[in-house]
């Protein structure tokens, strides 16, 4: 604190100060007895500077807040107070000596005339209606896209998965959830919230996996300003803080380091946090959710997981099916798949030739939901608006390109160099026709239902009228 000497202030300087128009003030000491009290505070408190003097401040005005400020040693700023049945927004500031110890308090109206408090009022009751309505329609589009429906199947495991769900949803048990990369763990974890008792809470997602090592404990637990260099000079809460009385989803928990797996165990099981820096303890209530596509027992076997943190997350397990599991499912997921396309306003087949459809179901989907889905956009680019052929998907789910002309260099057998050829003489032949069957059939020397037979078994059939 920089040294300085009242007596190089001139008098004259300190009273306009104290006494300023623009800063209706009042001063009390530490023990909340008023010491001052400017002259343009005197009308909106009724009494002079006089007659206040030596006064406890809750005995002139007994909802003064000045005695909390002068006992937190925090400012209030933009507070409102009522003064002689009137509303006045006040500053309350606490003053400190020169080794920071509070021995006293000011409090500044910031803006005494009535209608500008009622201006202001107005004002902010519109914006908490509008944040209200926008609040109310977030969580009904959150809710929309976020149900067990979302969870598309009918097989058997896929029903058993949504029952065990909802039994997880109705209590407030942690949940783990292990399954491959793209088994929709992500899209279980907020249906569960969302089911649950704390939807109209948040639901905060922490991805293990992409937060520096050196950050976890800043993003999870927060921090206090000046905690490190760089940090936030107001400070910032954590994860486990934003998600008090909502739900905290750790994703890719087998990422965690092992030191934090230590902390985060005591978080869970003490429901406190401490931010980095800090040393207040705060009391959370939060629900936690988590998810990883690792085998969470053979890295406890391997020392790269904590046996203790398993058992605490492990509580409610459930267990997202890979896609070749349940292959009766694909045909729903991949019409799916179409539809949610069609509503992002691009061209998408209507429908999945029988062809496509058998390679769609058995192609083993290393890739899971996300491979399907990814394959059947490309495949939508070429297919357009017309149905979905086998030739439209990628080459790995038909095993090889096809054939168009006769391969140059090493030939296949005889029987794939055949099947080529005739692929592609039946393609002509629809081509020259406009699809007709009866002039293709005709054209080949062929009867109509031998085309047909030949067309199915290539995955043309589609490409044919009648």
């Amino acid at each position: 604190m920089a040294d300085f000497d009242l007596e190089d202030i001139p008098p004259e300087l300190l009273r306009a100060l104290l006494d300023n128009p623009y800063e209706s003030q009042i001063l009390v000491d530490k023990e909340g007895v008023v010491r001052f009290l400017s002259s343009h505070s005197e009308d909106i408190y009724g009494k002079t500077h006089a007659e206040v003097l030596g006064m406890h401040v809750n005995d002139l005005n007994p909802e003064s807040q000045l005695p909390r400020v002068l006992k937190s040693g925090r400012a209030e700023i933009g507070q409102l107070l009522r003064i002689r049945g009137k509303e006045r927004l006040v500053a309350r500031l606490p003053l400190r000596d020169a080794q920071g110890q509070v021995v006293g308090a000011v409090g500044k109206l910031m803006s005494w005339h009535p209608q500008k408090i009622k201006k202001m009022a107005r004002q902010l009751e519109l914006l908490e209606s509008k944040l209200s309505y926008y609040e109310q329609e977030l969580r009904h589009l959150y809710r929309s896209r976020y149900t067990l429906d979302r969870y598309i199947g009918e097989s058997k495991k896929v029903q058993d998965l949504r029952r065990a769900a909802a039994q997880a949803a109705a209590s407030d048990l942690p949940v783990l959830i292990t399954g491959e990369t793209g088994t929709g763990k992500e899209i279980l974890a907020h249906a569960i919230h969302q089911l649950s008792s704390r939807r109209d809470k948040a639901l905060v997602k922490v991805n293990c996996a992409s937060i520096p090592q050196e950050l976890f404990e800043s993003e999870l637990f927060g921090y206090e300003g000046g905690a490190f260099t760089g940090a936030n000079r107001q400070g910032k809460p954590g994860k486990f803080e934003l998600a008090h009385l909502g739900t905290i989803f750790l994703d890719e928990v087998g990422e965690l380091p092992v030191a934090m797996q230590v902390k985060l165990l005591r978080v869970i099981q003490e429901r406190e946090v401490e931010r980095v820096g800090g040393t207040r303890t705060l009391r959370l209530d939060f629900r936690v959710i988590a998810a990883t596509n690792r085998n969470l027992r053979d890295m406890i076997a391997a020392g790269g997981f904590r046996g203790d943190l398993f058992y605490r997350l492990n509580i409610f397990p459930l267990r997202t099916p890979a896609l070749r599991e349940i292959p009766e499912d694909i045909p729903r997921l991949a019409y799916h798949v179409l539809t949610q396309l069609k509503q992002r306003n691009q061209l998408a087949p209507q429908r999945i030739a029988p062809a496509a459809m058998e390679l769609l179901m058995a192609y083993p989907w290393p890739g899971n939901v996300r491979e399907l889905q990814n394959a059947l956009e490309r495949a939508a680019v070429e297919a357009g608006e017309g149905p979905l052929l086998a030739e439209h998907l990628p080459p790995e789910l038909r095993g090889k390109e096809p054939r168009e002309v006769p391969a140059v260099g090493r030939l296949g057998s005889l029987k794939e160099e055949m099947a080529g050829f005739e692929r592609q003489v039946l393609r002509r032949a629809l081509e020259q026709t406009g699809g007709n069957r009866t002039k293709a059939a005709s054209l080949l020397g062929i009867h109509r239902t031998g085309l047909y037979q030949k067309l199915k078994r290539h995955g043309l059939e589609d490409q044919a009228n009648e």
